[in-house]
């Protein structure tokens, strides 16, 4: 019985956390403007948005120029390039203590 707790409550965990890893899922909608290739052109409002499909994108029913469609898509990272942020130099050290400095009560 108690191992039956323990593995149900471990399938429980991990689903929670693979669930949580996935990354938020956003819609476009509007009139197809243009198919050229992987790329899509939507127009939303006054903006052409622009969307990349690839060979594992499913493409419910026939897709024409001048269709209204919905897509769902994610944001992906392709590059990150890291800066590593300054350090303050003494002065700025200093300047930032004297601000952290907390006043004493007013005496009653």
């Amino acid at each position: 019985m108690r191992k039956t707790f323990v593995v149900v409550l471990t399938l429980a965990l991990l689903s929670v956390s693979l669930w949580a890893a996935a990354p938020k899922t956003y819609q476009v909608t509007g009139p197809v403007l243009e198919i050229k290739g992987d790329v899509i052109v939507v127009q939303k409002g006054t903006e052409k948005w622009e969307i990349a499909k690839d060979a594992a994108t499913k493409v419910l029913g026939d897709l024409k120029v001048g269709d209204k469609v919905t897509i769902e898509y994610t944001m992906t990272a392709k590059a990150i390039e890291v800066k590593t942020a300054a350090k303050p130099s003494g002065k700025a050290q200093a300047k930032a203590a004297a601000k952290v400095e907390t006043k004493a009560p007013p005496k009653k």
